[in-house]
């Protein structure tokens, strides 16, 4: 395959207006031209909020808990400040004296993996602290207060305005933008934010501003994050007296509807076909939104509402409500904001809830669970009404189809790549029941590690799908970048019946070879056909199996009552469990069995799962 063409299609996949846009950014970086280059300013100086005013109630619930980054690595929010520009899992860290920004390469080999490093100075601990200041006795409020101030003062001192990794990304500027809002909305101290406060988050603003074209290149999260950071500062600002803010508010909300209705689809589906990253994007619009209404801004337009309500639902219609869990579809990189009443960092609910209550007047879960707590902190009623379970769809702007009968659920993804796909994970199914995840997706692990787990995490193999003659269904021609895109070729449509609901979908790649698969989920299990052809020499099955002793039969095998078989039309060549990988936390990884069948002409490949009672 002639790389070049591929790569010529992808630029045209990924749009030439984006592709310029990024060759723009670049050289004004490389040639120092950029406006964001001659940015110079001093550190703001605190105190940065100041204590809670008399009679503010206090709020309960809120325990002194490590602060887990990634969602496992611990952070003591009562000890002295961590090092800013050390990662906090290795050590390594960035040497004095630090330069600007934009000379920092995008992947350091001595460094490492920039995120844990960005993770730190994303300001999470800023609503956790001001969340201890609301919660607490006199005592413990003011030492948890003393304490938001001295962190943020040793994150002013020690990352000086555009010097070092942490003015890098405007992305995480917008993060730390959202969570000191969201902690001033907690502290009831929006309108009489501290001029420490107003100072910082100018600076913060003053870098995002000159570089968002480049995030509108992205097509992600990156466009709505910094344009509810432009949108939610600029108006504080502005409120609090800062008419030059004006320009930021005004760019960050039109920009914020341009995004919203160019990423998010009809149907609430996201550009980056990603559980995560879904709800990042979607607490940021929740962040607006809270902002909005708590300035008296004018509202956003019905259309804009239309498209956040969607993407409020298609995440509702993916969550288990005992356990706030879902599928681990799409890129991962454990990326979490307002972290308002979670159990773990898994638990998607407080956010749904949040979203469904502003966007749609109704709860989701009924506030059974700690995402009522987030509409407290925020002082927001909790509706009389919460939506129904919800029912099997397939949302085809995005290519996910959920299948939900009894308490189990299948999502089955197809491509309706209107957007750079991060993983090549065409028609894999992801099986849950009673909350636990039967057949799991393997996440994505690291975006700065080895060859081998890049291509394995991103790649067809680590997915519940058929890969052909060893390959990905895609060439990967980068980092993040797949090259000619995959298309549905058949659509099977969803059936329901009182018996079992149904779906299919189909693809033929670059290389010619054809799958097509159909899902169908009963009371009893669920059934697979799988049908291919096209391919070279071989063709492999997978399914991905939760930890466990597997005991293996021929070409079946079981667990605790779990009974997965495969039969195929033609002769099967292997049957047997191998070693794989699931990454559910990023830079975390367990190994998992995995079943591979592997067929050697055109045939179809029919699996039977069964559980227990």
């Amino acid at each position: 395959m002639n790389v070049w063409i591929t790569r010529v299609g992808a630029a045209f996949a990924l749009g030439l207006p984006n592709v310029a846009r990024v060759l723009v950014y670049r050289l004004g970086l490389a040639t120092g031209m950029a406006r964001v280059c001659r940015l110079r300013a001093r550190p703001a100086q605190g105190p940065f909020f100041e204590a809670p005013a008399p009679g503010l109630q206090p709020i309960e619930g809120v325990e002194e808990a490590p602060l887990l980054l990634f969602g496992w690595h611990p952070v003591d929010l009562s000890g002295p400040a961590p090092d800013w520009l050390a990662n906090p899992l290795t050590g390594q860290r960035v040497t004095a004296p630090l330069r600007n920004w934009w000379t920092m390469p995008d992947f350091d080999p001595v460094l490492g993996d920039i995120k844990p490093i960005w993770e730190l100075s994303r300001f999470d601990w800023v609503l956790a602290l001001a969340l201890r200041v609301r919660s607490g006795s006199p005592q413990q409020a003011a030492r948890a207060l003393a304490q938001l101030n001295a962190w943020l003062g040793d994150w002013s001192e020690r990352n000086p305005p555009y010097l070092g990794p942490n003015w890098k990304c405007a992305q995480e500027a917008s993060l730390r933008v959202l969570h000191l809002a969201a902690a001033a909305l907690v502290l009831r101290q929006v309108q009489q934010a501290a001029p420490g406060l107003r100072s910082l988050l100018a600076l913060h603003l003053a870098r995002i501003a000159p570089t968002v074209s480049y995030a509108i290149a992205q097509d992600n999260n990156h466009g709505t994050s910094e344009a509810s950071a432009l949108y939610v500062g600029g108006s504080w600002l502005l409120a609090l007296g800062d008419a030059g803010a004006r320009r930021w508010m005004q760019a960050g909300r039109g920009l914020l509807e341009e995004r919203v209705g160019r990423l998010v689809a009809s149907d609430g589906t996201f550009s980056q076909y990603s559980l995560n990253y879904h709800r990042l994007m979607l607490d940021t619009l929740s962040m607006a939104e809270l902002w909005r209404r708590q300035l008296g801004l004018s509202p956003f337009p019905d259309a804009w509402c239309a498209r956040a309500r969607a993407a409020a639902y298609w995440l509702f219609r993916l969550i288990d409500a005992r356990t706030g869990d879902g599928p681990n579809v799409g890129a991962n990189d454990g990326a979490w904001i307002l972290r308002f009443g979670a159990t773990h960092d898994r638990d998607f609910r407080p956010s749904v809830e949040l979203a469904t209550v502003l966007f749609a007047g109704q709860g989701a879960y009924g506030g059974a669970d700690g995402s009522a707590r987030a509409l407290a902190w925020l002082g927001l009623d909790r509706p009389a009404t919460a939506l129904a379970v919800p029912p099997s769809d397939a949302g085809d702007a995005g290519g996910f189809a959920v299948l939900r009968h009894g308490a189990a659920l299948a999502l089955l993804r197809y491509p309706r790549f209107r957007f750079r796909p991060a993983q090549a994970d065409a028609l894999h199914v992801d099986v849950w029941r009673d909350g636990n995840n039967l057949l799991p997706d393997a996440g994505s692990y690291s975006y700065h590690t080895d060859a081998r787990w890049l291509g394995y995490f991103g790649g067809t193999a680590s997915h519940n799908t058929v890969a052909f003659d060893g390959r990905d269904q895609m060439p990967r021609i980068g980092r993040f970048l797949f090259g000619r895109w995959l298309q549905t070729s058949m659509i099977a449509p969803l059936i329901v019946t009182d018996a079992q609901v149904c779906f299919g979908a189909g693809y033929e790649d670059a290389w010619g070879a054809r799958h097509h698969r159909r899902v169908c989920l009963h009371d009893s299990g669920f059934d697979v056909i799988d049908v291919v052809d096209g391919f070279a020499a071989k063709a492999i099955l997978r399914w991905r199996l939760r930890p466990g002793r597997w005991q293996v039969d021929g070409n079946q095998v079981s667990l605790d009552g779990q009974v997965l078989s495969v039969t195929a039309s033609v002769p099967i060549a292997r049957c047997e469990l191998v070693e794989g990988w699931v990454s559910t936390r990023y830079l975390r990884m367990e190994a998992l069995p995995v079943l591979e069948v592997e067929i050697r002409q055109p045939g179809s490949f029919t699996t039977s799962y069964r559980w227990a009672a």
